[in-house]
């Protein structure tokens, strides 16, 4: 069957379960428009009957209507539905958020929870919830939502964990968003796919379940109408006619025939349409460091780090890895500093640490971050809500992920301006538009669209906007550039450039291409295995590099390849975080070794004018003389 014919026929039988589901709920609401008899008026002439026109679907043995007693017993299997599903839905959903937004010590006890749940047998529990409360329909399916959610639990956290690694909830911590408006807002709605599948799912094991109790007596008392019921008395009367099986166990079938096909039709409309990201999943702040008093540094920079160390889980052993260690550099208000350096050299460790937000799962081990007098390093989670978005915005790589694809570009600007600001909503969509326009969006409706109806361009102009939200004094740009053409590219940095001008802005670029260096930043900061070998002015950079990792990297730029030529790479590979060599970790690859490079660690040397090196070859191969 090709693809248009298959989509037509599951279209037609979503319809059909949908259709099913109303009919079922007109005979709850109003059983009279379905059938005029009562379900308990006996004719015992007429027992036994198969459909006729005065019994559209016969009788039982007491001459009782099986069409009205069905009509009549779908209130009680409707209601069990409904509490099932609501109490797995609600805890489920609800402790699966918290177990995988968070992690930690949450994610450890709601999992035990869960394991616990899963480790009872549940028809026993269920039996024994039945029989010591006989008769009430409500008390047993909340039990069995209880049972249940501890799938869902599993299911909403797995998803929840990856959901967190997604740039655009990076962006809306930085932003400032508090945990609570993140989880309502964002990853909720994310998520309601897979709860409507999931509850779809409950909702038909909570009719087989029921119908089920009711067959072993489990149920309202006879003579009620339940599903479940007519079934037990159609078995009694198996010898004489198999017919008063057939309704209620067909009403059954399709009911849960129904929840099925919704489920999969929802599915089939949520899935595929997200991807992942690159940004390793957001961490709450577990720094090892004792809380210290905020350093009143007379330094003008916006932006001072001193000797930060970071390191991540290893993800077979989980201990700690150091992948950053003793990082430093500053920024001033109004200056672009590029934070340059293979795949793997730590870039974006750095940038992200900085942030409170270290990729992986990992903490800030040691050094400091200090931000207008605070240090970040040490910043509780109230300062750091007055520091994200407000003081410090950030840029994600892929603009298309770091907006919330389920939200309106206009509705999460002004979200942001009001959380930051306090503003009423009409003054904050006027904000998000001068937003907008600030970053060269003047079409309002560029508001009224969802991030997937962008250009690349201007997705990350939009999302250049969401980061100045807060009017920050810092943004850290996480390679901002790298998914767009030359054109869009060319536009995108010069955007930065006036940006940085007229708000006297700092930006931390963090990228690997050498021509957006040359082009965007003042300073750069040269970053090998972990470690800061250079820093420098552009100008030095590229006229006289000291450290011989950065001359590498400017001879292994591509637009300096000759037509015909292969193209130019640095010798040999960085070492991997854990397996750095003793000494210099550049030694391996480096044509200047000595012994001596290989025989202790490496300390940053200073030079005339305020350029580092971590390089004890320096002086030989310049005419700089080392002042400290």
């Amino acid at each position: 069957m090709t693809r248009a014919p298959r989509q037509l026929a599951r279209t037609s039988l979503t319809v059909l379960a949908t259709l099913w589901l109303g009919v079922l709920a007109v005979a709850v609401l109003a059983p009279g428009l379905l059938t005029g008899r009562d379900p308990l008026e006996q004719d015992l002439t007429a027992s036994l009957q198969t459909a006729t026109g005065e019994h559209l679907l016969g009788t039982d043995r007491l001459g009782r209507d099986l069409l009205s007693r069905l009509v009549h017993g779908t209130g009680t299997v409707l209601w069990g539905v409904a509490v099932a599903v609501v109490v797995a839905v609600v805890l489920g959903t609800v402790l699966g958020l918290i177990a995988g937004y968070f992690g930690g010590l949450l994610d450890a006890a709601v999992m035990r929870l869960s394991d616990l749940l899963f480790a009872v047998p549940g028809i026993i529990l269920l039996l024994v919830v039945a029989s010591t409360f006989p008769n009430d329909v409500t008390i047993a399916m909340t039990a069995f939502g209880v049972i249940m959610a501890s799938g869902l639990i599993r299911v909403v956290r797995g998803a929840t964990r990856s959901l967190r690694a997604e740039q655009f909830i990076a962006a809306a911590k930085v932003a400032g968003l508090s945990d609570a408006q993140i989880l309502w807002r964002h990853a909720l709605p994310r998520l309601l796919g897979l709860v409507i599948v999931q509850a779809s799912l409950i909702a038909a094991v909570t009719v087989v379940t029921q119908a089920g109790l009711a067959f072993l007596g489990f149920g309202p008392p006879p003579p009620a109408p339940t599903w479940g019921g007519l079934m037990d008395e159609g078995r009694a009367v198996m010898a004489q006619s198999a017919w008063p099986l057939l309704p209620p166990g067909a009403a059954v079938a399709l009911t849960v025939l129904a929840f099925l096909l919704i489920g999969d039709a929802v599915r089939d409309r949520t899935t595929g349409a997200w991807s992942t990201s690159k940004l390793a999943r957001p961490n709450r702040r577990r720094s090892r460091i004792a809380s210290g008093e905020a350093d009143v540094s007379a330094s003008p920079a916006v932006l001072k780090v001193r000797g930060l160390s970071a390191a991540i889980p290893d993800r077979v052993t989980f201990a700690p890895r150091t992948v950053v260690t003793d990082a430093s550099f500053e920024i001033d208000p109004g200056e672009i500093v590029g934070l340059v350096g293979e795949s793997g050299s730590g870039k974006t460790v750095t940038a992200l640490s900085v942030l409170g937000l270290t990729p992986g799962g990992g903490t800030v081990t040691g050094g400091s971050c200090m931000f207008e007098g605070l240090d970040l390093v040490r910043a509780t989670a109230r300062q750091w809500r007055d520091v994200r978005g407000r003081g410090i915005g950030y840029v994600a790589q892929d603009s298309a992920l770091s907006l919330d694809p389920s939200l309106r570009v206009g509705a999460q600007l002004a979200a942001a301006v009001r959380r930051h600001t306090g503003v009423n909503r009409r003054v904050a969509r006027s904000r998000a538009a001068e937003l907008l326009a600030a970053v060269e969006l003047t079409d309002p409706a560029v508001a009224r669209r969802y991030p997937h109806q962008l250009s690349g361009g201007m997705a990350q102009r939009a999302a250049i906007a969401y980061a100045l939200a807060g009017s920050p004094r810092l943004l850290i740009a996480d390679e901002p550039t790298t998914a767009l053409d030359m054109t869009v590219q060319a536009s995108i940095l010069a955007l930065l450039r006036r940006l940085s001008r007229d708000r006297s802005m700092a930006v931390l670029l963090v990228t690997h291409d050498l021509g957006v260096v040359a082009q965007l930043c003042d300073r750069v900061v040269v970053m090998y295995a972990g470690q800061v070998v250079e820093r420098c002015t552009t100008d030095e950079l590229f006229t006289g590099p000291r450290h011989p990792y950065s001359a590498a990297l400017l001879a292994a730029d591509p637009s300096r390849a000759r037509f015909g030529q292969p193209l130019p790479v640095i010798a040999g590979t960085a070492p991997v975080p854990g397996a750095w060599p003793r000494g210099c970790r550049m030694a391996d690859r480096c044509s200047l070794v000595t012994d001596q490079c290989r025989a202790a660690e490496v300390p940053l040397l200073e030079y005339a004018h305020g350029s580092v090196a971590r390089c004890i070859r320096v002086a030989e191969r310049q005419d700089a003389v080392p002042v400290s």
